[in-house]
């Protein structure tokens, strides 16, 4: 019985495989083998949909390093921001029902929210919300809003502390918090919230049965990869990121099996298995441009980028591409779909230190295009290792600085206290035996060790390998410390925070 069960599973393969690229029949394989390796990623997985059929789903490598457990179509993996589309186009049924429209104002369905710019909080609407364009600049006040121990309605609450880099519609600047905050209408027109509201319109009726908003979820599952970076070009496990405050925004676990229904589904006019789920109508709206994200490298087959509603929309050779990237603690993915040519993809990785779930996107596209086969994998890794070159060799020196142990202008005791920033409230600086540490009132599981590097800089080494390794440094005024300068990694927020000392 088993043997007649593989063969019908083999069987069914190969009979989905006659059409496809040779690209995908006879090389995928070894290229995703070649390029993990490249890329030191442990666990990947990989679904390719076309013309209303799953050609490829597949996993590869392991969930994690030192065991055996392999990668399958049901590994969960924390997809983040591949989030966001379930949320937008949520927003979008109901404005299809008429229980809300795009163009309402957010207080009207969200009483205390508030912006720090004045017209920004009376004008925003619910679309604002979702194409990125409030004036936030990109993940910025993420310092605190991710994997936080506030509440949904205290991080939105907190948007009116936060001084806008630029003013209201003006550009394109991705914002994590925007999100959340038009995911919390929908409780607000339905009495469901919003993890409910996916589980009931999505994950049931398109069979995504291991799909889960929770954190518990991926945490206690027993079919999970691990979260790993890199860290001096060695894979360090991190801790999952509870990021459940921020749901709408970035919550989702999934796998390929789940996800290629979704991507079905799209393509389908919002249908799956015949059954209407989404009104298309609903889909269109969250396909259409609303914001300029950038222009692009037309050697590489694109010339523009913008943003739809939960989708990022290109060009790439002629065709037009809706995507999204997923990033969280040790996790990077894309689910991408071209209706032009009933093609769909999902790229799952376990590392957040690469970018061959990118890659290898582009690939597929390329063969099901049938363009001239070139490694995009090696291209980017070429370019992103001589970058992390780069860095590693800034650490370094820093490493060296701090190694001599120079002199700081203050005694040791006098850089510690209480320091609070209006933005993400307040940390702690601490004198253990000699040695200073800063903790985070917001992120309990977060510090960071400082060494002196001379005057009043430090270099800070976080506890936590994904907010990176940064110097800070101590403004001083007559002899004292007055506040501290925190920095964290760019894909974490791109800002500099001062902290007054209390």
């Amino acid at each position: 019985m088993k043997k007649l069960l593989l063969c019908l599973v083999t069987l069914s393969v190969v009979e989905g495989s006659f059409s496809q690229p040779t690209f995908i029949k006879d090389s995928l394989d070894k290229y995703v083998d070649r390029e993990m390796k490249r890329w030191n990623i442990p666990g990947s997985a990989v679904a390719v949909v076309k013309d209303g059929k799953v050609v490829v789903m597949k996993g590869y490598g392991i969930r994690e390093t030192g065991k055996t457990d392999k990668v399958d179509e049901n590994t969960l993996f924390q997809i983040a921001s591949n989030s966001k589309a379930f949320t937008a186009t949520s927003i979008a049924i109901l404005d299809y029902q008429k229980r809300l429209s795009l163009d309402d104002k957010v207080t009207k369905w969200l009483p205390y929210f508030k912006l720090n710019d004045e017209l920004a909080s009376r004008d925003v609407t619910v679309k604002d919300l979702l194409c990125h364009r409030i004036g936030f600049q990109t993940f910025q006040s993420d310092l605190l809003n991710w994997n936080c121990n506030l509440s949904r309605k205290e991080l939105i609450t907190n948007m009116r502390n936060v001084k806008p880099v630029y003013s209201f519609r003006s550009q394109y600047g991705y914002c994590n918090v925007a999100f959340l905050t038009a995911g919390e209408i929908i409780p607000a027109v339905t009495d469901t919230s919003w993890d409910d509201f996916l589980k009931y319109h999505y994950f049931i009726p398109l069979k995504m049965n291991r799909t889960t908003t929770f954190w518990k979820e991926i945490h206690s599952d027993n079919n999970a990869c691990k979260p790993y970076t890199l860290v001096d070009d060695k894979l360090v496990l991190l801790p999952y990121a509870n990021v459940d405050n921020l749901g709408p925004a970035a919550s989702i676990n999934s796998c390929v099996k789940d996800l290629a229904n979704w991507l079905q589904m799209q393509l389908d006019s919002g249908k799956f298995e015949g059954k209407r789920i989404v009104p298309f109508e609903a889909l269109q709206m969250t396909r259409s441009s609303n914001t300029i994200v950038s222009d692009m490298n037309p050697r590489y087959g694109s010339n523009f980028q913008n943003y739809g509603l939960g989708w990022f929309l290109l060009d790439y050779n002629g065709k037009k591409v809706i995507r999204h990237d997923g990033g969280a603690d040790g996790f990077v993915t894309t689910t991408c779909f071209i209706p032009q040519l009933d093609l769909g993809i999902v790229v799952l990785t376990n590392t957040d230190a690469n970018a061959f779930y990118s890659a290898l996107r582009t690939q597929i596209m390329d063969a099901y295009m049938d363009l001239p086969y070139q490694n995009h994998s090696l291209r980017i890794f070429k370019a992103v290792n001589a970058n992390n070159k780069l860095d590693n060799a800034e650490v370094n020196k820093m490493r060296e600085i701090a190694a001599k142990k120079p002199k700081s202008s203050l005694k040791t005791e006098d850089y510690t206290g209480k320091y609070k920033n209006e933005v993400y409230g307040e940390i702690e600086i601490k004198n253990t035996n000699g040695n200073l540490t800063v903790y985070f009132s917001h992120h309990p599981a977060l510090s960071g060790k400082l060494e002196p590097m001379g005057e009043n800089d430090f270099l800070c080494t976080y506890s936590i390998a994904t907010y990176g390794i940064k110097k800070i440094n101590f403004i001083v005024k007559d002899g004292k410390a007055n506040s501290v300068i925190i920095r964290v990694n760019d894909f974490v927020d791109m800002m500099d925070y001062e902290f007054i000392k209390e």
